[in-house]
């Protein structure tokens, strides 16, 4: 299966709480709920086409947390999303979760790349990892993600936890399409390539 990280950001790299003011306060968080004013029709054509390639999540601790806390009450067979998130099988990485409720789930402990590469091994098509920004940023920065999937948002959100931190590692990307929508998201679909490319500019104005 193809590893996909999926995220929405604020322009400045914020995904923390983007639903609403409650979905995530750690660390003092209060500006939750910076993309809601954002979201139109495109943007859920867009964010349910890239759930149509699903069969199975990964989420970190946190965000598993917030979602099994949230999803199963949202029961509409006739949502797609629902269904798919309530139904489909879900991996949570953490070293000390010994339960998971929100079924059907399993544990990944010890070591987490090494499982998400056997994972990955598996028949299928994409294990898609949503929010969980901290756990996508280290396997990126592992080199298992194949595809990165941002929905960015037009607002500058100040603080709160970031997907890409300042001091990660390089990671070289190859943009395979880009769509904006009515209210101002810009969803860009990109595939890893490894280590970036670097060089020099020799150019200059030109008669």
């Amino acid at each position: 299966m193809k590893l996909v990280l999926q995220e929405f950001l604020s322009l400045d790299g914020v995904a923390q709480g983007p639903g609403s003011p409650e979905e995530d306060t750690s660390d003092g968080f209060t500006r939750g709920g910076w993309l809601v004013p954002h979201l139109d029709d495109a943007f859920m054509r867009i964010a349910t086409g890239w759930l149509g390639e699903v069969d199975a999540f990964l989420f970190g601790r946190r965000t598993y947390d917030n979602f099994a806390r949230d999803w199963p009450a949202m029961d509409d067979p006739d949502d797609p999303v629902a269904t798919r998130l309530n139904g489909l099988p879900k991996y949570v990485a953490s070293h000390s979760l010994t339960e998971a409720g929100w079924a059907p789930t399993t544990i990944l402990a010890g070591d987490v790349p090494a499982q998400v590469a056997e994972l990955k091994r598996r028949p299928g098509r994409e294990v898609q990892i949503h929010g969980s920004a901290r756990l996508g940023a280290s396997l990126l920065a592992a080199g298992l993600v194949d595809e990165v999937r941002l929905m960015i948002a037009p607002v500058v959100v100040g603080s709160g936890r970031r997907l890409f931190p300042h001091d990660g590692p390089p990671t070289g990307l190859r943009l395979l399409s880009s769509e904006t929508t009515p209210n101002g998201v810009t969803a860009q679909v990109y595939e890893t390539t490894g280590q970036p490319l670097y060089g020099t500019y020799e150019g200059g104005a030109r008669s």
